[in-house]
């Protein structure tokens, strides 16, 4: 969760949402990380997960990431969480709840419905009062500008 919260502070100096990502390898090897780059990119896709999801895909070779686990510094959206199913990971841990857009515990509660094909064991609030206090400051500082 450690490179997961520096990749959210990364993010942050970049002037986007403070959100970072890392999945580790079933032998327990950083595969991929990132932070939020929506804006950077100009991609309303560009989450943290979806990311490091594709990066790993990609340093993989496959769609799917069984026996790989994901850590995130915040609650993932209904979108994250749906790539998150699709590529099978394992288990996903997250910090911060987002009882506005969360996908996971809040609002859509993904891993909840029938058509969900794959649910990861999920564990929450790893680093959750750092992760909070990164996304609350980096909102504050927004409504002060």
């Amino acid at each position: 969760m450690d490179q997961a919260l520096a990749e959210a502070r990364a993010a942050a100096a970049r002037g986007e949402v403070p959100v970072g990502a890392v999945i580790v390898s079933p032998a327990g090897e950083v595969l991929a990380s990132a932070g939020n780059r929506t804006r950077e990119l100009n991609d309303p896709t560009a989450h943290a997960e979806v990311l490091a999801l594709r990066a790993a895909c990609a340093a993989l070779g496959s769609e799917r990431l069984p026996e790989h686990d994901l850590y995130v510094t915040l609650e993932p959206c209904p979108m994250c969480a749906a790539a998150i199913s699709f590529a099978r990971i394992r288990r996903l841990y997250y910090g911060a709840s987002d009882p506005k857009s969360g996908g996971v515990a809040q609002g859509a509660r993904v891993y909840a419905h029938p058509q969900c094909h794959h649910v990861p064991e999920v564990y929450d609030g790893l680093a959750a009062p750092e992760a909070e206090a990164l996304l609350k400051d980096f909102f504050a500082a927004r409504r002060e500008a």
